[in-house]
């Protein structure tokens, strides 16, 4: 169904975007350190269901540009492009704030009183940076051609959700050291930072770059 080419860009992006210490990510090792794993593993839960979420619904909304026509779904396509890359540049400028890099979620007091499970949906569902990563990221390797847009869309967003989740998972695991390491190393977050924002810069551009389908 996919040209392997971009499957395999893909596979590599979202596998290294998964690992990169992100929001969702320390939001899930905050809820460990509080509460133990057991608020984890439903906090981890939590933001898969709200990753879904945003999942269909960018799906929904890409099929219905597709529908109207050719012309909007590549201007949606360049238009994710460019915001991948705005997104790259963000995180290497971000790598050098300490306040960006650990947020107010490492604060048990701030993350013991709600039910984990459903805070966690709610924190994906109403983040609106993950709406607009789905809707620029996922398009990017949808094969109009193909057809059915929305199935490809689902099946790509659910492996992307599946792998951060699965990070989320083996963070909860390692919850004491990495906690300490990320909270402790300024040098490994802006490494990790950096890392990821000139990987998403370079995906961009290639993106951009290469013949639209």
């Amino acid at each position: 169904m996919f040209d392997s080419t971009r499957i395999f860009l893909f596979l590599t992006a979202a596998l290294l975007l998964a690992v990169a210490p992100g929001p969702g990510m320390l939001y899930v090792l905050a809820r460990s350190l509080a509460g133990g794993k057991r608020e984890g593993v439903l906090s981890a839960l939590g933001t898969f269901l709200g990753g879904m979420a945003h999942v269909f619904a960018a799906a929904l909304g890409v099929s219905v540009i597709l529908a109207r026509s050719a012309m909007a779904f590549s201007t949606v396509k360049y238009a994710g492009a460019g915001y991948l890359c705005f997104l790259g540049v963000r995180m290497i400028l971000d790598a050098r704030d300490q306040e960006v890099l650990v947020p107010d979620t490492f604060a048990a007091g701030n993350t013991a009183a709600r039910n984990p499970l459903w805070q966690g949906v709610a924190t994906e569902v109403l983040n609106p940076k993950t709406a607009l990563f789905f809707l620029s990221f996922i398009p990017q390797f949808v094969n109009r051609g193909l057809g059915h847009v929305f199935l490809q869309f689902v099946l790509l967003g659910t492996f992307s959700v599946v792998l951060n989740t699965t990070a989320d998972l083996i963070v909860i695991i390692l919850a004491g050291p990495l906690g300490k390491k990320i909270r402790s190393s300024a040098a490994f977050r802006r490494r990790q930072r950096t890392v990821t924002g000139a990987i998403m810069i370079g995906l961009g551009t290639y993106l951009a770059t290469s013949e639209s389908r």
